[in-house]
């Protein structure tokens, strides 16, 4: 072998370097294969990076809400600034006992009979009492008959007196003779006196004999409803506790029904949004959709130590048979509404549940943490009325934006947080 053919076997054949170039009806797709292929991988990990940037498990999970569009309110509406639960008290109710102990012998009423003023509710057994009665009656009668004795022996003695003293003065009669005559007379007219005085004692007995016959009658003290029954006829009843026997107390609870009202416990740090006079909706637990309205009779000027409450009296402003005692009520307390000519209807805001909200040093300012982003922001909003369906935000949050719920005292401005699923 010579050196020439040495060097031609060293020669790069540059031909065979350059790709081929396959027709559109070729088959040999592989470099564009591997394109796709090198896409994909790309695709997947650009995915897991962000599932995991969304779903790292060291980040915290917290629930969100929507904050929703405020209701824009009519004039004839006003905002709930404040809410309480209660319960319908009566202002004017009674259990209506008799004033001595008896034994009933009538009961004439049955619970949720309507009774007027005056109207007899039981009888008691009257025999002993009516027995005193005819006893002082008679003894009436002896004193009339004891005065009418003592006005004839007056009468005869004036007379007798007067004869005397002239026959002294004409000395037909002693001394000793006159003094008799003026004892005499003066002695027949204390006897009237004494009369006199014994008969009105008599007819005050008498009187007071009668009142205990007239109290074996019992009788509704004002119109209403009886609500309770506590006697029977044949049972003992007193005014007073019998310890421990069978002796009842009462002979039934009438219930004036023109007098119910609402009585709530608002907490002390709430109280300054509640006055007298302001209007209020009442809501029965019995019948959730029916809107009472009411305004505010009076607020209790003291206060419940162990609750930390004041007591608010509510009343209705209609009379309705459906509201009866100790039902379960709910009162909103509502918002002046806007009465001037002109004037620019209050801000709509947005309203987000009650458990997205910090209170802050007033009650009108506090805290709400918002996700951006994958991200809390803190922001600090204004607080408008509270109801039931959550909390108004006058300024801070927009309608639309997700705001963070639970305990808040784990939430930073700033924090990565991932949202719980479902929520």
């Amino acid at each position: 072998m010579n050196k020439a053919s040495l060097v031609n076997q060293l020669r790069i054949d540059r031909e065979e370097e350059r790709p081929v170039r396959h027709s559109s009806g070729g088959g040999g797709g592989a470099p564009w294969l591997g394109w796709i292929l090198g896409s994909i991988v790309v695709l997947a990990v650009v995915a897991a990076i962000g599932w995991f940037a969304v779903a790292r498990p060291d980040l915290t999970e917290v629930r969100t809400a929507t904050a929703q569009a405020a209701p824009s309110g009519s004039a004839s509406q006003a905002a709930s600034l404040l809410d309480a639960s209660g319960y319908v008290v009566a202002r004017r109710q009674a259990t209506v006992s008799s004033k001595i102990t008896g034994k009933v012998i009538e009961a004439l009423v049955e619970e949720g009979q309507h009774v007027e003023a005056g109207q007899v509710l039981a009888r008691l057994d009257d025999s002993n009492v009516r027995a005193t009665r005819d006893q002082v009656a008679a003894q009436v009668r002896a004193a009339e008959t004891n005065l009418k004795i003592a006005q004839v022996a007056l009468t005869q003695a004036g007379p007798t007196f007067q004869r005397s003293q002239r026959m002294f003065e004409t000395g037909y009669l002693s001394a000793q003779g006159a003094d008799n005559a003026k004892a005499a007379y003066d002695t027949a007219r204390y006897n009237l006196e004494a009369s006199q005085r014994q008969l009105a004692v008599a007819r005050a007995a008498l009187r007071g004999a009668q009142d205990s016959v007239n109290d074996t009658v019992v009788r509704a003290p004002f119109a209403g409803v009886v609500t309770v029954k506590n006697a029977q006829p044949g049972e003992m009843v007193s005014p007073i506790s019998a310890g421990g026997g069978f002796t009842r107390t009462g002979i039934c609870t009438i219930v004036d029904m023109d007098s119910l009202e609402v009585e709530v416990d608002v907490a002390e740090s709430f109280i300054n949004r509640v006055r007298q006079g302001m209007a209020a909706t009442v809501k029965l637990n019995a019948y959730p959709d029916w809107l009472i309205p009411a305004e505010v009779i009076a607020v209790i000027p003291t206060a419940d130590r162990s609750k930390a409450t004041v007591s608010v009296r509510i009343g209705f402003k209609q009379k309705d048979a459906r509201i009866v005692p100790e039902m379960g009520a709910r009162v909103s307390f509502l918002s002046p509404t806007t009465e001037a000519a002109g004037a620019a209807p209050p801000p709509r805001g947005a309203i987000v549940p009650n458990e997205a909200v910090q209170t802050g040093d007033s009650d009108d300012q506090g805290v709400v943490f918002v996700i951006v982003g994958h991200k809390l922001e803190r922001r600090a909003v204004k607080l408008g009325a509270t109801t039931s369906d959550g909390v108004t935000i006058l300024g801070g949050v927009q309608p639309g934006e997700e705001v963070a719920l639970g305990d808040q005292s784990k939430f930073k401005d700033g924090m990565s947080v991932k949202v719980k699923a479902g929520a």
